[in-house]
């Protein structure tokens, strides 16, 4: 074995452990996507060729809605930045993890998600082991975890022949499971304030069929206004 392939081996060798439990995690959130996609009329292409290039779980959730609805681009543009954005604020910080990396610091920025980002920042890489490889490993398996899980989603609903009327409230039970996550990890519970209370409040100010860009974009101006204050607070995890 050459030492390039080597290094490679070893960094995959570490690197795994660290992703089983977010295998378990995608691959049970892919394939409900999958299924998802599959009762909303999509064949498995569909959910297959989004989980790779899209790579975002929740907005891939939202895309279903935007694929089976009124066609409004702009509309579509402003959910998903907004949806996204919070991959702005802690992709920064990877940016000096990221340096002198070559080619895998392209794809070690489009595969970053909540997950890889929680385990290249935070994970004690063993000595002898290369940083770069071990980020880019870390990164290619919760992406293939991801890409495989929703494909086996959208085969496995176009062959079950079960009633699976009511799956689309799997995205309201993840994002459901995310608040409370959140609100598990925060000292102070400012930010969740600030998304019931904007929520609510452009609710009845909007409608329930227009109140969702205006929340995310209150609720992104609120958060970035009062971020000093919250931080200082321990209002973030």
């Amino acid at each position: 074995m050459s030492r390039k392939n080597n290094v490679c081996y070893l960094s995959l060798k570490a690197a795994f452990p660290y992703t089983l439990p977010i295998f378990a995690g995608f691959w049970f959130l892919g394939m409900a996507y999958g299924m998802y996609m599959n009762v909303a009329g999509f064949s498995f292409w569909y959910p297959m060729l989004m989980s790779f290039f899209i790579f975002g779980g929740s907005l891939e959730f939202v895309a279903v809605t935007m694929l089976t609805s009124s066609f409004a681009p702009l509309q579509v543009l402003i959910m998903t930045l907004l949806i996204q954005a919070r991959h702005l604020f802690y992709g920064i910080s990877m940016l000096e993890h990221f340096k002198g990396l070559g080619w895998k610091r392209c794809y070690l920025i489009f595969g970053l998600c909540d997950e890889t980002f929680s385990i290249n920042y935070t994970a004690k890489i063993p000595e002898g082991i290369d940083r770069g490889w071990f980020m880019f490993f870390v990164t290619l398996l919760n992406h293939f975890y991801w890409v495989s899980g929703a494909t086996m989603g959208g085969v496995l609903g176009s062959m079950l022949t079960f009633d699976m009327e009511g799956l689309d409230f799997v995205m309201t039970a993840m994002f459901v499971v995310i608040f409370m996550e959140q609100w598990a990890k925060e000292r102070k519970h400012y930010t969740a304030f600030i998304g019931i209370g904007t929520a609510f409040a452009c609710l009845v100010v909007f409608g329930a069929t227009s109140f969702m860009l205006p929340t995310m974009g209150c609720i992104l101006f609120l958060l970035l206004f009062f971020r000093r204050q919250i931080e200082k607070a321990g209002g973030f995890a």
